[in-house]
């Protein structure tokens, strides 16, 4: 089994950001494309061999270069947006960003013929059949193993926060959920999702992930959809917890945070600071609050004596850390707060054109 190493975690502080994103047609309406955008035309330039499809033909996924740090997000983020929706609009396709599509009706799509995929819906069924979501993931390099994990079981505390500020999903097969995040969910129907357990050391990380692959748990690592989990190839600490995204402002400012937070907990952990101590259920339960209230969430606060709300969480943030994009998040209107108030004021079309890059 290829597992990855201790060996590949050497530079603090690079990135990587992966999107996922929707191919839609002229109407805004999701529409099978991924046989067109990623075999039969597959793209030159900054997309080649950084685009791929998900579970679903109507799914792709972008990856941008290895970036050296936050001053070269912006122009990398869209550089490879503007080349995705270029060559989605020379096959005829449009793009769309959000968590959940309003308009995809999951028995409706048609699922990828990648041998992957295939063997995921056979052997998970049902939630994966009908996981038709789309997410941001942070990739934040960490130059030691043991480092890079510590740093990820710290992470725990601050993807509800991350979630909360991108809530983006409030339909969900063609109806309002009630919920501000209903891909995360959605796609915690899956094994090996949602808020993972803290790993004492990278050894004990590495056991857990070659014992799952090697009694067929999961095919390999990748299968490994936990909302923030070190990765053992790239050599980086990966945040999944977002929801996808059409403003790439909003995605900009999550990177900032990501890359600030992780630069400050590894700074942390050659301290000898301790680690938060709260329990994943109290982890899960201020998770469930971003899932179902957005920007209007209220966290166990990381000491465990008391609560915080998000806004409170972001002025803290910035003040700390020097940030400045997850306060104009923030203040801005949630994305599922947006959705919302457009599909009851201008209607279901003006909606899918909202998410359209």
């Amino acid at each position: 089994m290829d597992a990855g190493s201790s060996d590949r975690f050497t530079e603090l502080g690079t990135l990587g950001v992966e999107e996922e994103f929707f191919v839609v047609d002229g109407e805004g309406v999701p529409t099978a494309g991924t046989d067109e955008l990623v075999y039969e035309s597959p793209p030159s330039g900054v997309l080649s061999g950084r685009l791929d499809h998900e579970l679903f033909k109507f799914v792709v996924e972008t990856q941008t270069p290895k970036l050296s740090g936050p001053g070269e997000v912006s122009a990398a983020v869209r550089e490879v947006r503007d080349a995705l929706v270029e060559h989605a609009e020379s096959q005829g396709y449009r793009i769309a960003g959000a968590g959940l599509h309003p308009a995809a009706r999951w028995r409706e799509q048609e699922h990828a013929e990648k041998p992957r995929y295939r063997s995921q819906l056979d052997r998970i069924q049902y939630p994966q059949h009908r996981n038709t979501t789309a997410g941001l993931h942070v990739h934040v390099g960490v130059d030691d193993a043991d480092k890079a994990v510590w740093v990820a079981n710290e992470l725990r505390w601050y993807v509800p926060v991350m979630l909360a500020l991108s809530a983006n999903s409030p339909f969900w097969d063609g109806h309002d959920t009630g919920l501000a995040s209903a891909r995360a969910k959605i796609f915690e129907g899956l094994p090996n999702t949602g808020m993972p357990t803290a790993f004492d050391s990278f050894e004990a990380f590495e056991s857990f992930e070659r014992l799952l692959v090697e009694n067929g748990s999961i095919a390999d690592r990748g299968e490994l959809w936990f909302d923030v989990r070190p990765h053992t190839e790239h050599g980086t600490v990966e945040l999944r917890a977002p929801d996808g995204q059409a403003d790439p402002a909003v995605v900009e400012a999550f990177v900032e945070y990501t890359h600030a937070l992780v630069v400050d907990l590894a700074e942390r952990y050659e301290d000898g600071g301790s680690g938060n101590g709260l329990r994943r259920e109290v982890l899960d339960g201020n998770k469930w609050q971003a899932i179902r209230y957005g920007h209007d969430a209220s966290f166990v606060d990381r000491n465990g004596e008391g609560s915080v709300s998000l806004g409170d969480v972001v002025e803290r943030e910035c003040d700390r850390l020097g940030v400045s994009g997850i306060r104009e998040v923030y203040d801005a209107e949630s994305g599922a707060t947006r959705q919302r108030r457009l599909r009851e004021e201008e209607g279901a079309r003006a909606l899918y054109e909202s998410l359209v890059l």
